[in-house]
């Protein structure tokens, strides 16, 4: 099977859907002829033309507000945010409207939204554009949100979400982009809300999120060779959450390791915790441990940049705490 970079997959999906559905068009800053900051438009102007492919000025609150008109309306636009941390400045049309009109037009009105933009801790891009955010639309109803770690995933799952009737937040981490991985020629969707488990052991299970899925796999391999047999789930869904697949994992292993390189304080793996004690806590042989980065703004500096996120061998420590227990 052919390889791809997670970026060539994900804009592979997008163009596919672009040739297939008209009412589908992209906006976002420096997305039209240059390609965008991450290459995830490159080519597409040429393709689709700039009524499709359509560069904006620096006013997120304006171009989210223009494309919730659109998407009431029938269009199903991308907006692409190039770092997720430039979403904040239109968090009230986000919140407001684009989370809460199907609610409030009683499912007569469909918001089919893709918000998309890079994320994460990478290439010292320090504090403004380091961000995760995902935890923020976890809490707020009305949202989808996946954080894909494969091309396979980028691909299927980008499709599925410009095909859903819902607002889907779609989130690329900056130091998977270039990642390269099997994506096959023939087009395919990969469902909303579903883990994938990634590594199967019986010892422990690592709930990983995003980029923190390859660290957990190759620390669980480093585990193997001193007998311990990890098992990996790559969380992908944020929104909604898969706590079926976690529990099921519990249920074998009875530990329980959430590693995320967002913050800790009320994030996903305190929701996780909070699903598992209430629904598994039978289950557990060990008290559920979480694995963040440091609580603190991301610094510029690369070997600061680099002590606030967990690394391999943090997560290869925490393992062997857990396993400890």
């Amino acid at each position: 099977m052919r390889t791809l970079t997670f970026t060539e997959a994900a804009r592979e999906g997008l163009a596919e859907e672009m040739e297939r559905d008209s009412s589908i068009f992209v906006v976002g800053e420096g997305i039209g002829e240059r390609g965008g900051n991450f290459n995830t438009t490159l080519g597409l102007f040429d393709r689709f033309g700039p009524s499709r492919i359509r560069d904006t000025p620096i006013t997120e609150r304006g171009f989210v507000g223009m494309c919730t008109g659109a998407a009431m309306a029938g269009a199903r636009p991308v907006v692409d945010f190039m770092f997720l941390d430039f979403i904040l400045d239109a968090f009230g049309e986000l919140v407001n409207q684009v989370a809460k009109i199907q609610y409030m037009s009683s499912g007569r009105l469909r918001m089919p939204m893709v918000l998309r933009g890079c994320i994460g801790v990478g290439g010292s891009a320090a504090t403004h554009h380091s961000g995760n955010y995902y935890p923020f639309f976890l809490h707020q109803p009305g949202f989808k949100v996946v954080v894909p770690s494969t091309p396979h995933d980028a691909k299927g799952l980008l499709k599925t979400a410009i095909r859903s009737d819902d607002p889907v937040l779609f989130l690329e981490h900056k130091l998977l982009l270039a990642t390269r991985g099997e994506v096959p020629s023939e087009p395919y969707l990969e469902p909303l809300g579903r883990a994938r488990v990634r590594r199967s052991g019986r010892d422990a299970t690592v709930v990983a999120v995003g980029v923190m899925t390859p660290k957990a796999v190759a620390a669980a391999d480093s585990l193997a060779e001193s007998g311990h047999d990890i098992e990996v789930i790559d969380l992908v869904s944020i929104a909604p959450l898969d706590t079926a697949t976690i529990l099921e994992s519990v249920a074998k292993t009875g530990r329980l390791l959430i590693a995320d390189e967002d913050y800790q304080p009320c994030g996903v793996g305190a929701e996780i915790s909070a699903r598992v004690c209430a629904d598994g806590f039978d289950l557990l042989d060990a008290p559920v441990a979480r694995l963040n980065g440091a609580y603190v703004p991301i610094p510029y500096s690369p070997p600061l940049e680099q002590a606030v996120v967990p690394s391999q061998d943090a997560v290869v420590k925490a393992l062997r705490d857990l396993l400890a227990e």
